[in-house]
C-alpha cells in the first residue's frame, strides 16, 4: 500500500467485513449519531444519570468490538504481531466503547419519558 487515501481505507474495510456488513455498520453509525444529536437538541442538556449508565456500558462495548473484529478476521489475540496491531486493536476497543455509550445514552433518552423533576 503505497498511497494512503480514503478510497483505499474504504476498500480495505469492504474487503475485511464484506460490502453489505460494512455499509450496514456505517448506516447504523450514522443513524445513531443523528439520534444522539436529536436527543441533545431535544433535551437541551446532558443528563448526568443517563451519562453515568452510558459510561458503565463502555467496557462491554470495547470487549464486544474487539471480539467482533477478531471473529470477522478469523484471528485471535495470539495473532497480534507488533505495536501497530496493538494500536489498531486499542482503536477498535475505544471506538466500540464510545459507540455503545452513545447508543445506551440515546436508547435511555428515547425509551424513558422525561419527567419535569428528573435529572
Amino acid at each position: 500500500m503505497e498511497e494512503f487515501s480514503l478510497i483505499t481505507m474504504l476498500t480495505v474495510f469492504e474487503e475485511m467485513f464484506g460490502r453489505w456488513l460494512f455499509w450496514s455498520m456505517v448506516a447504523a453509525a450514522v443513524v445513531i449519531t443523528v439520534a444522539w444529536i436529536y436527543v441533545l437538541f431535544r433535551d437541551r442538556a446532558l443528563s448526568f444519570r443517563k451519562y453515568l449508565v452510558a459510561q458503565l456500558s463502555m467496557p462491554f462495548g470495547a470487549v464486544a468490538a474487539v471480539w467482533f473484529v477478531l471473529w470477522i478476521t478469523r484471528s485471535s489475540l495470539a495473532d497480534i504481531g507488533g505495536p501497530i496491531d496493538a494500536i489498531v486493536l486499542l482503536g477498535v476497543a475505544v471506538t466500540g466503547a464510545v459507540g455503545l455509550a452513545i447508543l445506551v445514552y440515546v436508547a435511555q433518552s428515547l425509551l424513558r419519558r422525561q419527567h419535569p423533576t428528573a435529572d
